[in-house]
């Protein structure tokens, strides 16, 4: 049976592997991390303000942004190239100035598209609402100061530059405004895909935390070579329980993200995953207040 074969298998039968992990594979763990997502993205818009603060209240441990930049240089917060999917607007971040980001509306895009069903399913009450109505496009300066005044931290994730402007300066731009805040490792830590800049991080700026992305996960966590880094951030869909405990018998630290599912929040606990990054912080927060991972 191949990768994408067995991916299936689990998809299908994952109550099933998930029981037999809890009766045979695993001893008791210890609460992972809250990682929320761009925020607690299921109870407000993505990438905003609206979306830490109600993940910080609901008691994510840390949250996850991603960044982008604008027409005239401002460093905001966006994951896609396109605006089409968070704000409605086909249009790419990079072709509007922070003016006219700011006069967009990210969170009546999201009450109008309800993209997790939270509003529907009750979970978002009127107040919440009210104050969602007026959620706006955030800047990384903003969210540094909020994660800063919350006594928090955040994960910068640096996405790899448009094909339109390869050589944006992410990494000088970020760490400008890093230290025009004076916001040290305490708040802040990193992650990417680029496993180059995470290099060029720890041999210019040690004192931060780096966390590569990691697309493919090998068969054998012995195959990551020198293992420069110490924790693994690894997509849910490209990994089994097993193999996260396998990386964790090994010296490993590893990260899932994204999981949503309670019976997959249960399995990579009992795994070993260091954190769990997730769309629902408070579903997190609330099995392990109740004992249930």
């Amino acid at each position: 049976m191949g990768p994408i074969g067995a991916r299936a298998f689990y998809e299908d039968n994952r109550s099933i592997f998930h029981m037999y992990c809890r009766r045979f594979c695993f001893t008791s763990p210890m609460a992972p991390l809250i990682i929320a997502h761009r925020g607690a993205r299921s109870l407000a818009p993505e990438n905003t303000l609206s979306a830490a603060r109600k993940a910080h209240a609901v008691g994510a441990d840390l949250w996850e942004l991603d960044v982008a930049f604008t027409k005239d240089d401002a460093l905001i917060l966006c994951h896609d190239d396109n605006l089409d999917r968070t704000l409605g607007v086909s249009r790419k971040f990079w072709e509007l100035t922070l003016e006219e980001h700011r006069a967009l509306a990210p969170g009546r895009h999201f009450l109008e598209t309800d993209p997790f069903g939270q509003i529907a399913a009750g979970n978002i009450v009127n107040g919440d609402k009210a104050e969602l109505e007026n959620a706006s496009v955030a800047t990384l300066q903003e969210a540094l100061q909020l994660t800063r005044d919350l006594n928090w931290k955040v994960n910068i994730e640096l996405k790899r530059n448009p094909a339109h402007h390869p050589d944006y300066p992410i990494l000088t731009r970020v760490f400008e405004l890093i230290d025009a805040e004076n916001i040290g490792p305490k708040h802040v830590l990193f992650s990417s895909a680029i496993h180059e800049w995470l290099d060029e991080i720890k041999r210019t700026r040690p004192e931060f935390e780096v966390q590569p992305i990691v697309a493919l996960w090998p068969h054998n966590p012995a195959d990551f070579g020198d293992r420069r880094f110490d924790t693994y951030n690894v997509r849910r869909t490209r990994v089994f329980p097993d193999d996260v405990k396998r990386a964790v018998d090994q010296g490993l630290a590893v990260n899932v993200y994204v999981v949503n599912e309670e019976e997959d929040m249960r399995a990579f606990t009992l795994a070993g995953a260091a954190g769990l990054i997730t769309d629902f912080p408070q579903r997190l927060r609330t099995l392990i207040q109740e004992g249930r991972l």
